[in-house]
């Protein structure tokens, strides 16, 4: 049997010790081991990859704590635009989704565009119309109101400025969730999902629902979901280029990733992180901000539930 594991991320960037509460770092942890755990079971019980990204995701969304279904931050007009993908390494079929509204986990409305849908990428109208003809409810704004949220938003309305998820300045953290994971059969998914930026404007996207910069999966290589200054992820095409250098330079899942986050993307100026994981069950989670929200779980025992480096 090959070994099976599963990687997740609640986001990267600068998470001052300060500012974290040994209560509220419990929280994020407790939230990290409860979405490790849901993925962890369904590989355990013979699930698929794919089924495991997607379970592992929904309890991040559903939890206010990270920047993505339930938490999502308030756009420039006081409401919340959402984005996710998902991705199976085996077919490399993919699905995703961008600027819905009340949507409670974008993440399963991805996988319905890769499994229901002749498409890949679906947003805006389009994707509620799609959303609304698979029955999904429509859930009040009231559901994803955050009282720390709205506050982050108050303080800067009105003006030009924005703001990556927690952070006092702007280019403090970033709230993206993800997940990877390789199941028993040897193939491996990977599954991301986003609120996108506070104060966001004109239907701003950034790399969470994009195939190749956020989010990919191939069996030959890795599957990847990034968290960072989605802008920088977009031009690096960072998750692609992971894979990319695994296949044509044989690099290592560690030595890729790390080629990846602690080189080129900061060449860049770029900021974040990413977990991976490829077809033999290794698990890489570089980033090169002071944090990353971030959990690992395998078959042959290694466990892990992390914030700082």
């Amino acid at each position: 049997m090959n070994t099976f594991s599963i990687a997740i991320h609640g986001g990267a960037g600068t998470l001052v010790k300060g500012m974290m509460t040994p209560a509220l770092e419990a929280k994020y942890k407790a939230a990290l081991q409860l979405a490790l755990d849901a993925g962890y079971k369904v590989l355990e019980n013979n699930g698929t990859a794919t089924e495991a990204v997607e379970k592992a995701v929904v309890v991040l969304e559903d939890s206010p704590l990270f920047n993505a279904g339930k938490g999502s931050v308030f756009t420039a007009t006081e409401s919340h635009e959402m984005d996710a993908s998902i991705m199976d390494g085996k077919t490399l079929n993919a699905g995703a989704v961008s600027l819905i509204t009340g949507i409670k986990n974008p993440v399963a409305l991805a996988r319905d565009v890769m499994e229901k849908s002749e498409h890949v990428f679906l947003a805006g109208a389009g994707a509620m119309q799609f959303a609304k003809e698979l029955d999904y409810t429509i859930e009040d704004a009231s559901y994803f109101y955050d009282a720390f949220r709205h506050k982050q938003w108050i303080e800067i309305k009105d003006t030009d400025s924005f703001q990556l998820d927690h952070a006092k300045k702007k280019d403090s953290k970033f709230g993206t969730v993800g997940a990877v994971a390789c199941d028993k059969d040897g193939n491996i998914a990977a599954a991301t999902s986003t609120g996108g930026m506070t104060n966001k404007k004109w239907g701003r996207v950034g790399d969470s629902p994009m195939i190749g910069a956020g989010n990919y999966a191939n069996n030959k290589t890795c599957a990847i979901s990034c968290t960072g200054s989605g802008e920088f992820f977009i031009r690096g095409v960072v998750a692609y280029d992971v894979a990319c250098l695994m296949e044509h330079k044989e690099m290592s899942l560690e030595d890729a990733s790390n080629e990846v986050i602690n080189k080129r993307i900061l060449e860049i100026k770029g900021d974040g992180g990413l977990i991976a994981v490829d077809a033999k069950g290794n698990i890489a989670m570089p980033f090169n901000t002071e944090g990353m929200y971030r959990a690992s779980k395998s078959s042959t025992g290694q466990e892990e539930v992390s914030i700082y480096k």
